[in-house]
């Protein structure tokens, strides 16, 4: 039977991605949707791209593009490599493309291209890494970057009133646009979750994997959740970002 999985923000922990995947019994015949952030943090980035490019050869796979590999993509591409970047774990990204060919850097910015800022489905349900400000939609965006970028979707979920009804004057009218909004960026460890967070009809797959948390693998329709176990286990002589 063929599944929608929806992957949250994996920060080079490659040993946590093949865990997952292996958790939640992913076959060819599933749909897998990553909500970006593939790289910076732990030591695998290269890796990570290397696998994701496989997979994407041999089943359906929708990639949207994070803060992250927008950093990573300019630096692939005109070798820009600020310190904001280096400090944020792009230095980790960096040394895993060492020993790489120019032809394989080559596939690898041509991937980074080919991602989405965000996806809706057949059913009006939204994937974007971070969020949007406009009152109409990612597709009337004046800022891009706030595909990558945004927290205040996430905070205005979060801190909305569970008595507050559709139908009030008062309920955020981004969040009545899409049936479902799947996002990631911001940690669900922020708010003391280790799991995928729901808040009104938001789904924040972040669950830290680039800090203390584990990467999360969620069936969009069942809900039923996979998570690696918390990243610094696997790499133990690792810190992540800046941990």
């Amino acid at each position: 039977m063929k599944r929608t999985l929806v992957i949250g923000d994996i920060h080079g922990g490659f040993k946590a991605l093949q865990q997952a995947l292996e958790r939640a019994e992913v076959t060819e015949n599933d749909q897998l949707i990553f909500l970006g952030d593939y790289v910076d943090g732990w030591s695998e980035s290269s890796e990570i791209i290397k696998l994701l490019i496989e997979i994407s050869e041999r089943q359906e796979c929708i990639f949207i593009k994070g803060n992250h590999d927008a950093w990573c993509e300019d630096w692939l591409s005109f070798g820009q490599n600020p310190d904001v970047w280096l400090f944020n774990g792009g230095k980790s990204t960096v040394e895993s493309y060492a020993d790489y060919f120019p032809e394989d850097l080559d596939l690898h910015l041509e991937f980074f291209q080919r991602m989405k800022n965000y996806h809706i489905d057949d059913q009006n349900r939204l994937f974007i890494h971070a969020g949007y400000a406009s009152m109409h939609g990612p597709e009337k965006e004046v800022y891009s970057s706030n595909y990558r970028w945004d927290r205040t979707l996430w905070e205005t979920a979060v801190a909305m009133d569970k008595k507050l009804e559709k139908n009030s004057e008062l309920y955020p009218k981004r969040l009545l646009l899409y049936k479902e909004i799947f996002i990631g960026h911001t940690p669900t460890l922020d708010i003391g979750i280790t799991t995928p967070a729901n808040k009104a009809n938001v789904w924040n797959m972040d669950t830290g994997a680039a800090y203390t948390g584990a990467l999360s693998i969620m069936d969009i329709n069942s809900k039923e959740f996979w998570q690696s176990d918390p990243l610094p286990s696997l790499y133990p002589n690792e810190k992540g970002r800046n941990l």
